[in-house]
């Protein structure tokens, strides 16, 4: 079974980790919540508390087949600035995992960090302006390798549609369960 870290710094957009949570856990892809503080509450940019499943720091030297980014105007700033986050994401786009930011986890995670690696990417706003090390594309989704990244909350489905389909090798699956909640991809 293929496995997903979505990442939760204090600030996170709750409406791209949980959509992209729900649609992968109904296609029975296991996903893990990874709180990037010392505890499992993580609250998000509009005041929602979480619990994650646990803490990026017990699942530090654990190995998935995607790392999902939320953004969040403070939620990606975190997310930028913390070394430990940037040393997981690094080490699996290393090892050719999946990289999934969305909204402006993309220009500030990634690009803030020089690990979009000259990759064509999408982010929200014009975000993309102070990036450096990557070539943006104004798409929903734009894959490149690894690399997959949405434009933002309003694009969440296509995302995580996406990133379900990449996971499994297969878009069948994907697009059955498109249908089944009536959206249209």
């Amino acid at each position: 079974m293929k496995t997903v870290a979505v990442l939760l710094a204090p600030g996170f957009e709750e409406g791209e980790a949980i959509v992209t949570i729900d649609i992968l856990r109904r296609l029975k892809i296991n996903v893990r919540t990874l709180s990037c503080v010392n505890t499992r509450a993580v609250l998000s940019y509009h005041e929602i508390p979480m619990v994650a499943d646990a803490t990026l720091s017990e699942c530090f030297d654990e190995t998935f087949d995607a790392v999902v980014l939320p953004g969040g105007p403070e939620g990606s700033v975190f997310l930028a600035g913390n070394a430990n986050v940037i040393a997981f994401v690094r080490r699996h786009d290393e090892q050719g995992k999946f990289i999934c930011p969305i909204c402006s986890a993309a220009a500030r995670v990634l690009g803030g960090n020089g690990l979009l690696k000259g990759r064509r990417y999408v982010c929200s706003g014009d975000l993309w302006q102070q990036v450096t090390d990557g070539v943006y594309v104004d798409a929903d989704v734009v894959e490149d390798g690894n690399l997959i990244s949405g434009k933002g909350l309003g694009k969440v489905f296509d995302f995580a549609l996406t990133l379900a389909a990449r996971l499994e090798g297969d878009e069948a699956p994907a697009r059955d369960h498109a249908d089944h909640i009536y959206y249209p991809w």
